[in-house]
């Protein structure tokens, strides 16, 4: 077990552990992966650890899915804008989906996110308490 008293260091773990799990589910489905995907997952995980260490014992594991999707397609959107939009980079394009979105969100990665977000409430909740010794979790399914 590690134990980080500096929570600077633990979100840093935290990011770069969501990032390069990001990546990998990227190239596991498409072959290719690009850096900007490791600060959109990196980013993803801290908030959807956020989400679940503030209201854990609160809210039901399906409403912390919901909002993590949110949070995923959100950021989603704003890294598209950026690396997609205003750099032209061409990283990823939905706009052939049904019930796209300036072609970088897309109702079908909506649902996607819903249900990869309860593997990330997982594993941030068994990463903080193995590896960090925090709080053994506990869930509310509905």
């Amino acid at each position: 077990m590690i134990k980080l008293y500096n929570n600077t260091l633990k979100y840093i773990l935290l990011f770069f552990i969501g990032g390069y799990a990001y990546c990998g589910i990227e190239i596991l489905f498409r072959g290719f992966s690009h850096i900007s995907m490791l600060i959109a997952g990196g980013l993803s995980f801290v908030l959807i650890g956020l989400l679940n260490e503030n209201f854990n014992h609160k809210m039901a594991l399906v409403s912390q899915m919901a909002l993590s999707a949110c949070i995923i397609t959100a950021i989603e959107f704003l890294v598209g804008l950026v690396v997609n939009v205003w750099l032209d980079l061409k990283v990823w394009d939905y706009s052939n989906m049904p019930y796209n979105f300036m072609g970088q969100i897309c109702l079908l990665y909506v649902n996607i996110w819903f249900f990869l977000s309860l593997a990330s409430i997982l594993l941030d909740d068994y990463l903080r308490y193995f590896l960090l010794g925090e709080e053994k979790p506990h869930y509310k399914i509905f």
